[in-house]
């Protein structure tokens, strides 16, 4: 496991001047909480965690449902280590205000018990209850930005975890980045040819045959907001 040093910032572009919206609908237990984002390098699968996280995965699918991840990208890729064994892609809308719903408020990882390991997915941001929609997805364990348990720390916003397409991810940290793109913390970490994501979608819910078959998978998983560009 590989703790920062310094926190590395993960930033929204809107940050909290986006104009009100109604709060996401809570999400229905009959609903799938899987998602499936088309891209122009593959397909990535991403189970949600409603029940641990339920502010941050409604937020997540009211921008899946209304199709404004469509078109959108992963833009920036970040490693820790020379290998790519600790690391972070950056994907979302970057600050798009015309597309941005209301910002929400902050589930902490001390709140929801849903940590920053390998496959966690997070909601990038600013300071707290600003995030909108960009999102990160860790590479390797990165129990700093869990925050701390007393709240001085609160960490950011892990809602679910990729159960397919880590290879996709592993490879997206491994693009060329422009060395001169990005301010403050994300100098550097912009992808020089961004991977587009070409669809979002929810995946069809299983038939209750395969739901009793199917083993659950494991609920622990965590990253953080989007860009201005801004980093983790």
């Amino acid at each position: 496991m590989l703790a920062f040093a310094a926190m590395v910032p993960v930033a929204s572009a809107q940050a909290v001047t986006t104009p009100a919206a109604s709060a996401p609908p809570p999400v229905a237990p009959t609903d799938s909480t899987a998602v499936v984002l088309q891209t122009s390098l593959g397909e990535l699968r991403i189970e949600l965690e409603p029940a641990r996280a339920p502010v941050t995965v409604a937020n997540f699918l009211r921008y899946v449902d209304t199709r404004r991840f469509d078109g959108s990208t992963f833009y920036r890729a970040m490693k820790l280590d020379a290998e790519g064994r600790y690391g972070l892609v950056q994907g979302g809308l970057r600050g798009d205000r015309k597309k941005a719903f209301k910002p929400i408020a902050h589930e902490s990882p001390a709140a929801t018990g849903l940590k920053h390991v390998d496959g966690a997915v997070s909601m990038a941001r600013l300071e707290p209850g600003s995030a909108t929609a960009d999102f990160f997805i860790i590479i390797g364990d990165l129990s700093s930005l869990d925050g701390t348990a007393d709240g001085t720390d609160p960490g950011y916003a892990v809602f679910g975890r990729v159960t397919a397409g880590m290879d996709l991810i592993r490879r997206i940290v491994d693009l060329p980045r422009d060395p001169n793109a990005g301010d403050a913390a994300m100098k550097g970490q912009i992808l020089a040819e961004p991977v587009r994501i070409l669809t979002a979608r929810r995946a069809p819910a299983a038939a209750p045959s395969e739901a009793a078959t199917t083993e659950a998978p494991s609920s622990t998983i965590p990253v953080h907001d989007a860009d201005r560009p801004a980093g983790p």
